[in-house]
């Protein structure tokens, strides 16, 4: 015999035992927060106000981030004052509502790393949350959409990127398999996405020198590849300091473009050079690294390196740390859910649901908006499939997750706008053609292996060409413009002249449809409590609420009107108590065969009650059927019919199709056998119902009838449910006499 539990066993092949889970390491930098190596907050100043003291290290100890801090991170003129504070007021001050933000974010310039993560310390999750929805820079969140696809197919992603500007992304990442491709991919989700809806920002992840002559070509808006570590040594690694990444960021913003930092913890461990410090504290010093910089954000939350943190006690607690250490710092936050975070759907939504419910300012840095398998970035948390799921949720906790439902017929014309739009500039700017085949495949084609195949070394050699030649998004906007692609040539030019403008540098800025920024600056959050900040109500809640699919429930139930009687009856008279010991009441509810005529799950009364009967008539009993007005209550139901029955037996029938079977005597309570699953019921189940009844009036062994469990029926069939019931009851006459019905069937059935 076995010594094993066979549901252990079994739950052990759960998804959730796919994921990799680890006990702590601290010399390794496998540890979340207060590793023994992490520095006690600390500041020194000399007479100068200059730092000669940080988190218990000299200066002559420091190392490069240190000193970069030291420099360009900390408001010295506060510091003394704020590192005074004691850690735990600083807490108490996040999740009260009477201390502003601005208040908050005022002393948060001048502490150090160490304090940072010792404030956050004193938080649990839902701490955290209520102090995220306070510190969030925008008032507004909103959310970020990752499009690629494995054959780098320019309609499939303008197609996609339409249809992403259409449900609400107000920004757009592609990257490359090819990295020659980047030009085309970032041609390619700029007009798509334009073609969707005005506004939406574009990047293509690609290495900084592409990336930089991608935005002096006027392809792309912002940029968030500026990756910043925690140690001296990652940074060596990846031939970079604090001090080219802040000049590499300028060089961004001064031609226009947004700029965006990532981080996120993790990456050290992973790199080998995590110095025996937590990640919590490691992101710390890269946090602070990037507001030095100038930069106006950051995209954190561990983003690649997820599964990481993830195998730590308090790791994904520790992902909403970072989310809100950002903020805390003024930082706009990308939060960290694009990245696979586990094989689990439960844990990946209760990961989500840190940032989702208190509102960041994008809720993903790269939601998939095509299928997880045409990701280049390795994977979507969620993609295209997930939307509805996505919408829903908004839907059920009333929060704006940034994803707009949208009717199938605007997504198919905004996929279709965007595929066109595409094909028209390949064809204007000499480009390898893209066919109306190709296009009517990215138009309702669902991922890249319905697309046809391109000449791709053509395609890389067009895209070359192009980088290197003196055509730009100018010539882009004439082809369009010159071709009937009127609207989406003016919404590019409206980019550019954002570009111009520079009102999208602004912090934690995103771009309306109207080409209006919206910033930290003009919408700043002002959360202080119940009745502040953002609220979701209004003309958004009314979009986010009408998701495709919900119905009228008025249309869902049959109309007042009998279109199909169940079987031909007239009514005898007023049920009186039966005299013979043979006859069974068939009890009904007061909607049946006249307001309602089937079942939940859409069998007919006429069969219903044929079967009932039958089934009596088969043990030699008679079967009644009598009309109860004054309830609408199964067990009540029955309990009438029972007070009627010669032989004390009766059925009690709703008309959506419950059923049970009582004995007088019995309060409605109680019964011998209830079959509350309607929709699992069959016709020949109702027979077995009624030769059970008779058997039970005749006093011989019973055998139940087999009733089949389906946990899921609720989920269907609750709404109709609810609506069947709800028109039973409104029959209900309290000071109507029950009546007893002379029913005749057109034809035989099996029992």
């Amino acid at each position: 015999m076995s010594t094993s539990s066979r549901r252990l066993g079994i739950m052990a092949q759960r998804d959730v035992h796919r994921d990799s889970y680890i006990e702590e390491w601290p010399e390794a930098g496998l540890i979340m927060i207060n590793s023994p190596a992490d520095p006690v907050p600390s500041i020194d100043l000399d007479e100068h106000q200059q730092i000669i003291a940080l988190d218990g290290r000299l200066v002559a100890e420091f190392d490069m981030m240190d000193h970069f801090i030291k420099d360009n991170g900390i408001d010295t003129s506060i510091a003394e004052e704020a590192m005074t504070i004691d850690s735990e007021a600083y807490a108490h001050m996040l999740v009260d509502i009477n201390v502003t933000r601005q208040e908050i974010a005022g002393f948060i310039k001048g502490i150090t790393p160490a304090k940072l993560v010792d404030i956050i310390r004193h938080l649990n999750v839902v701490e955290m949350m209520m102090a995220l929805q306070k510190m969030r820079v925008r008032k507004t969140p909103a959310n970020q959409a990752h499009v690629t696809n494995c054959k780098e197919h320019p309609a499939l992603l303008a197609a996609d990127a339409a249809e992403a500007a259409v449900r609400g992304f107000a920004e757009e990442e592609t990257t490359v398999a090819v990295s020659r491709s980047a030009p085309f991919n970032a041609l390619s989700i700029l007009v798509g996405s334009q073609a969707g809806c005005g506004g939406v920002l574009t990047q293509c992840a690609v290495e900084e020198d592409m990336s930089l002559q991608l935005a002096m070509k006027g392809l792309t808006s912002y940029a968030e590849t500026l990756s910043v570590y925690g140690t001296d040594d990652t940074f060596i690694d990846g031939d970079d300091t604090p001090w080219s990444k802040a000049f590499l960021a300028s060089a961004y913003a001064s031609r226009g473009v947004k700029v965006r930092f990532t981080s996120g913890t993790g990456s050290e461990a992973l790199m080998g050079h995590a110095e025996g410090k937590s990640m919590l504290y490691l992101e710390a010093r890269c946090l602070m690294a990037i507001r030095g910089s100038g930069s106006q954000g950051v995209q954190n939350g561990s983003i690649s390196c997820i599964a990481l943190p993830g195998s730590l006690p308090g790791g994904v607690k520790g992902v909403l740390a970072e989310n809100l250490m950002a903020a805390m710092l003024d930082l706009e936050v990308a939060s960290g859910n694009d990245a696979m975070a586990s094989h689990s759907d439960i844990r990946k939504t209760a990961k989500l649901m840190l940032q989702m419910l208190p509102g960041t300012d994008f809720v993903t840095s790269g939601y998939s908006a095509m299928t997880r398998k045409d990701n280049l970035f390795g994977g979507g948390n969620f993609d295209v499939e997930d939307i509805d799921d996505w919408t829903v949720i908004q839907r059920d906790m009333q929060v704006d997750g940034g994803i707009t439902p949208v009717e199938e017929g605007a997504l198919i014309a905004a996929r279709e706008r965007g595929a066109r739009a595409i094909q028209a500039v390949y064809d204007g700017l000499g480009f390898p053609p893209i066919t109306d085949e190709e296009v009517e495949a990215a138009v309702y084609g669902h991922d890249s292996d319905d697309m046809p195949d391109r000449p791709k070394s053509e395609d890389l050699a067009a895209a070359e060409a192009f980088l290197q030649g003196p055509d730009t998004i100018i010539e882009v906007i004439q082809v369009l413009a010159n071709r009937g692609f009127t609207e989406v040539a003016e919404r590019l030019l409206e980019m550019q002249k954002l570009r111009i403008a520079g009102d999208h540098l602004q912090p934690s800025a995103i771009v309306t449809d109207t080409f209006e920024v919206m910033s930290a600056v003009n919408d700043p959050n002002d959360y202080t409590g119940p009745g502040t900040g953002y609220r979701l109500t209004g003309d958004r809640w009314e979009a986010l609420k009408n998701i495709p699919g919900a119905q009228n429930p008025k249309s869902i139930i049959h109309p007042d009107e009998l279109e199909n009687k169940p079987c031909d009856f007239s009514v005898k008279g007023i049920a009186l108590a039966g005299t013979d010991g043979k006859d069974v009441v068939i009890a009904v509810g007061p909607a049946f065969g006249t307001k309602i005529t089937e079942t939940l799950s859409g069998i007919t009364h006429g069969e219903v009650l044929k079967r009932i009967c039958q089934g009596i008539e088969a043990e030699g009993y008679t079967p009644r059927v009598v009309k109860i007005y004054r309830t609408s209550d199964c067990g009540a139901i029955g309990w009438h019919g029972a007070q009627l029955s010669g032989s004390g037996i009766a059925i009690g029938l709703q008309s959506k199709g419950t059923i049970l079977i009582t004995r007088k005597g019995l309060n409605p309570l109680n019964n011998l056998e209830l079959f509350g699953m309607s929709p699992n019921l069959t016709e020949t189940s109702y027979g077995m119902i009624g030769q059970n009844a008779a058997r039970y009036a005749k006093g011989t062994p019973v055998v139940p009838v087999p009733s089949t469990i389906d946990n899921m029926a609720r989920l269907k069939y609750i709404v109709k449910t609810t609506l069947m019931h709800r028109k039973e009851t409104s029959c209900v006459r309290l000071d109507a006499p029950s009546r007893e019905w002379d029913i005749h069937f057109d034809h035989e059935a099996d029992v």
